[in-house]
C-alpha cells in the first residue's frame, strides 16, 4: 500500500514547477491597484496609526502623573 502511494507522487521538482506554474496563473488573474490608490490607502493607514498612537501616548502620560501623585502623597 505504501509503495503505491509513494509511486503515485511525481518527482519533487516537478510538483515545484506545478506549484510556480499555477501560482503565476492566479497572480495573472489579480487586479492591481494603481500607483494613486496605493498612495491613499498608505496614507490612511499612517494616519489612522498615528491617531491611535497619540491617543496611546496620551493615556500613558496620564497614567504616569497620576502615579507621580500617588507616588509622593505625604504619608498619614
Amino acid at each position: 500500500m505504501a509503495a503505491q502511494q509513494k509511486a503515485k507522487k511525481p518527482n519533487p521538482f516537478k510538483r515545484l514547477g506545478h506549484f510556480f506554474r499555477k501560482s503565476w496563473s492566479e497572480l495573472k488573474k489579480v487586479s492591481w491597484p494603481n500607483f494613486k490608490t496605493v498612495v491613499k490607502n498608505t496614507l490612511i493607514v499612517l494616519l489612522v496609526v498615528l491617531f491611535f498612537a497619540l491617543i496611546v501616548f496620551g493615556a500613558d502620560s496620564l497614567f504616569v502623573w497620576l502615579m507621580s501623585l500617588i507616588s509622593t502623597a505625604p504619608a498619614a
